[in-house]
């Protein structure tokens, strides 16, 4: 099937997702773009970081939801519901007549949303113990017959199909659509109502760690990935979160989501990922896992000093190492044999509010696999749970007070034609019945000092907090 491909007006990502938010199941994938030579030269392959493109998706073929034991198809015709693996539906709908990738272009169709980190008991089992007061799908995603794309190295902006469920009629109706201006809804301005509430304060946090400590000490684990929750009650329109989020905070895997669950309630995912879990780019596979944080500071010299105090941290080093490990056994599970290299670690990279540790692994998916087998072996990303993994997610579940939900998931597309570019959905806020939580969490290994890690969840929170504070109403 030849690519359909309209042009479009050159402009960002969220002018297009705005003149679709009308539609069902509206989607935003953005790239934070690298702004200055000193960002430049800290990000290595900047394309390949995913500082190219944005997407833009709405009104999808297919709505493929997952609450265990149950997967969900709604379609036109109607909703079709069983207990078939979720991963196997997915592939149903994009695999037959497989496309040819086209080069200049990263999606022109296919599956695209979220993976909440909960789908990791799909795959494994798990104890049932911590909350679980925001019960959205673990799974949630679209079949999209059609994508906008926007090309920030070329200034180029597409719409573009490879028609395998639309007619050529309708893609053109839409963009001369998109072409007009549109009247946009009348909407409530966003505000922040409450106060925040973290699930963990300092007391809690410190005997979650103190177990942690015991659990390596017994030999049960090497590295668990603690996270606290905060909370905080809002109203108004979500997408003016996410566009002052997205200001404070640009980062190379950023999304916004605004989708329902199937049952009639609507939800907003607002991710600020600076973190790839899974590419596929003609059957090439990378990750790219963080571990290995520190503080950003305004004054030039100190924040200097802790960029080379985390490059020459033994400990943030060796909890890298332990990830880059599993990962490299992740992937394995689909890949050639001899083709999983380490191409880079702990290189350094700079974001708005932290420095970060960043290594590269790459491989060659074997003969007869899919993205989505990729995608199943290695979830949830080793880099939010811990090593070994399963032991890991665990000791997370006995430990934390609320379950997870979409953070320490992932977020992002498969095409038809077999490419695939996932985040790590970590500082991801989600807000559903006027409540938006966040969750900022960090490795812990035998060296980790208590009193640091805490305060290494709350530099992760920090933009969040900032954006609370932005919209904080007078009380």
């Amino acid at each position: 099937m030849a690519l359909i491909r309209l042009d479009l007006p050159y402009v960002e990502g969220a002018h297009w997702l705005a003149q679709v938010r009308h539609l069902p199941w509206p989607m935003l994938l953005e790239s934070g773009r690298v702004d200055t030579a000193e960002q430049a030269s800290a990000v290595d392959e900047e394309v390949s970081l995913g500082a190219r493109f944005d997407i833009v998706v709405a009104d999808p073929v297919a709505k493929i939801i997952h609450r265990r034991p149950y997967t969900e198809v709604h379609t036109a015709q109607g909703m079709v519901r069983d207990e078939e693996d979720p991963f196997a539906v997915i592939k149903r709908w994009l695999q037959p007549h497989q496309l040819a990738r086209v080069v200049d272009v990263p999606f022109a169709g296919g599956a695209l949303g979220y993976y909440g980190y909960d789908l990791g008991r799909t795959i494994e089992p798990m104890p049932e113990l911590a909350a679980q007061d925001m019960p959205l799908p673990e799974l949630l995603v679209g079949i999209y017959d059609w994508a906008i794309v926007v090309d920030h190295h070329l200034r180029r902006c597409q719409l573009l199909s490879h028609q395998r469920f639309g007619d050529i009629a309708a893609l053109h109706i839409l963009h001369q659509d998109l072409l007009q201006t549109r009247q946009q809804a009348v909407v409530q301005p966003f505000a922040v109502t409450g106060e925040i509430a973290h699930n963990m304060d300092k007391s809690y946090y410190a005997q979650a760690f103190s177990k942690v400590k015991d659990y390596i000490r017994a030999g049960d684990c090497y590295q668990i990935n603690l996270a606290q929750r905060l909370a905080v009650k809002v109203s108004g329109d979500a997408w003016q979160a996410y566009d002052s989020f997205r200001q404070l905070s640009k980062a190379p895997f950023m999304a916004y989501l605004q989708v329902d669950d199937g049952q009639g309630l609507p939800f907003e995912v607002l991710s600020m990922s600076p973190e790839r879990f899974l590419q596929v780019t003609e059957h090439k596979v990378e990750t790219r896992p963080i571990k290995g944080t520190r503080p950003r500071h305004a004054d030039a010299e100190r924040d200097r000093q802790e960029a080379e105090a985390l490059q020459n941290s033994l400990k943030d080093r060796a909890e890298n190492l332990m990830i880059v490990d599993l990962l490299r056994n992740d992937i394995g599970k689909v890949c050639e044999i001899g083709s999983v290299k380490v191409d880079a670690l702990f290189r350094l990279q700079r974001f708005t509010n932290v420095h970060h540790l960043v290594s590269i692994v790459r491989g060659v998916l074997a003969q007869g696999y899919h993205a989505l087998d990729l995608l199943r072996g290695c979830f949830p990303g080793g880099s939010i749970t811990g090593a070994p993994k399963l032991r890991a997610m665990q000791i997370i579940e006995e430990l934390e007070p609320h379950r997870r939900g979409i953070y320490c998931g992932s977020i992002g597309y498969i095409g038809f034609d077999g490419s695939m570019d996932t985040n790590i959905a970590i500082r991801t806020a989600v807000i559903c019945q006027q409540n938006m939580t966040f969750f900022a969490g960090g490795g812990v290994v035998a060296d980790s000092d208590c009193d640091k890690e805490y305060q290494e969840t709350l530099d992760k929170a920090s933009q969040f907090l900032k954006l609370v504070a932005q919209f904080k109403t007078a009380s």
